[in-house]
């Protein structure tokens, strides 16, 4: 029998390539995993793993061997129970069991099934696959937090331990021949003439001395050039370069009154944390601003903003114009991307509805990367839905809004505000 042995040395990281190329050929089976434990999971549990099951009849790999070939005598064993035209009975106990263990696994996979888990970066990446955030700008940052130090060529001014030597050396040398150019040519012409005089007008001693007066003159004159410079001096020159960090700001806004139930700010929260989560993986630095209200606004901790008790009524504008104020006041539009998340069970005063519309026209899309609104309620749509749809109309690509009736329902309405665009 023959062996192929693999002697070639593992590569750095070769596990990680072997574990890429795995994830990509069983993808349909470790999506449809990732979207049924989202469906079971808490929002709060998004950033753990997941194992992932696969049936043993889908991981089947060809195997290699040798045919039967040539001449073979085989003697098979009898047995006392079955003779020949018998029907041989069907296993008891069903299938499920796998491996003929005759009974199923208590927690519904088979014998057979291979597990695996999956990391918390590889569960997102599944996740989030299909989706992308709208209009995502990365904004120039002037005031980055970080600096990183970078050379920035050569300078004549400098610190003495930068000093670059090699250039210094070579300014200094191109400075001397250019100043010392024509008394090098006037050196070596007297030089010639002195060689000539002397070989041919041996008695001539009134030009040979002038020439030799000459000679010393332009040797003096090139040895005053001095050898170093202060011109000549040359430093590397480093720089503080501005290391740019994306930021993101997140407005949260949310319904207080009493007509919100606590199930109802617990699938808001769900909604909240989930867009954070997207974000999270755009941005280097996100900050996150909650903003509750009834009849006024007021800009609260995440504590407070998801289990504090109000009641009366439901003023929503209070809400936007204090969003505006804080975008003004603390993240302005060329410094930060900015997006706002509202949720609310459809409740406001008539008369705010066209006022709320008119705020966010104004003063707030235009600077904006992408707001989404989400209803939280079974019940058909009020004024303030009507009138957002003109806001809608008016930003096709940077507002969404959709409606959510329950916990089940925030993956899909998630998914369908911030579905992958597709270029026409």
């Amino acid at each position: 029998m023959s062996y192929v042995i693999d002697r070639r040395l593992n590569g750095k990281n070769k596990s990680t390539v072997n574990r890429q190329r795995f994830l990509r050929r069983y993808r349909d089976h470790i999506k449809k995993a990732v979207e049924e434990a989202v469906s079971r999971r808490s929002i709060t549990d998004m950033e753990h793993g997941e194992q992932i099951s696969i049936p043993g009849r889908d991981i089947d790999e060809p195997v290699l061997h040798h045919g039967r070939g040539g001449k073979q005598t085989i003697v098979h064993p009898g047995n006392k129970e079955f003779t020949a035209g018998e029907r041989i009975p069907r296993p008891s106990g069903g299938g499920g069991g796998g491996s003929g263990s005759g009974k199923a696994s208590n927690n519904g996979e088979g014998m057979d099934d291979f597990v695996f888990q999956i990391t918390q970066e590889e569960f997102l990446d599944f996740m989030f696959e299909d989706l992308e955030l709208p209009n995502l700008i990365k904004r120039h940052i002037t005031g980055a937090d970080t600096f990183k130090t970078v050379r920035a060529g050569i300078s004549s001014e400098g610190n003495p331990s930068r000093i670059n030597i090699i250039r210094t050396l070579r300014s200094a040398h191109a400075r001397r021949i250019a100043l010392s150019g024509s008394s090098r040519t006037k050196l070596r012409q007297a030089k010639a003439e002195l060689a000539r005089l002397k070989l041919e007008e041996p008695d001539n001693f009134g030009d040979i001395r002038k020439l030799e007066a000459e000679i010393a003159r332009l040797r003096a004159r090139i040895e005053r050039i001095p050898f170093l410079d202060t011109f000549d001096l040359k430093y590397n020159l480093l720089v503080k370069q501005p290391n740019p960090s994306s930021k993101a700001v997140m407005f949260c806004l949310m319904d207080v009154s009493g007509s919100m139930t606590q199930a109802t700010k617990d699938i808001a929260k769900r909604f909240f944390i989930l867009l954070y989560l997207f974000l999270k993986r755009s941005y280097d630095r996100i900050d996150v601003v909650f903003i509750r209200h009834h009849t006024s606004a007021k800009e609260v901790d995440e504590e407070e903003f998801f289990y504090s008790r109000e009641t009366g009524g439901t003023i929503v504008s209070s809400a936007l114009k204090l969003m505006q104020e804080v975008m003004a006041e603390r993240y302005p539009v060329n410094e930060w991307n900015i997006y706002g998340a509202q949720a609310s069970d459809g409740d406001n005063w008539n008369d705010d509805s066209p006022l709320c519309r008119d705020i966010l026209m104004k003063q707030i899309m235009p600077f904006v990367q992408y707001y989404s609104y989400v209803e939280i309620t079974p019940r058909e749509h009020q004024a303030l839905w009507y009138e957002y749809d003109n806001v809608r109309e008016a930003f096709p690509e940077s507002f969404a809004q959709q409606q959510i009736v329950s916990a089940a329902d925030i993956y899909p309405v998630f998914r369908e505000l911030f579905q992958r665009r597709i270029a026409t």
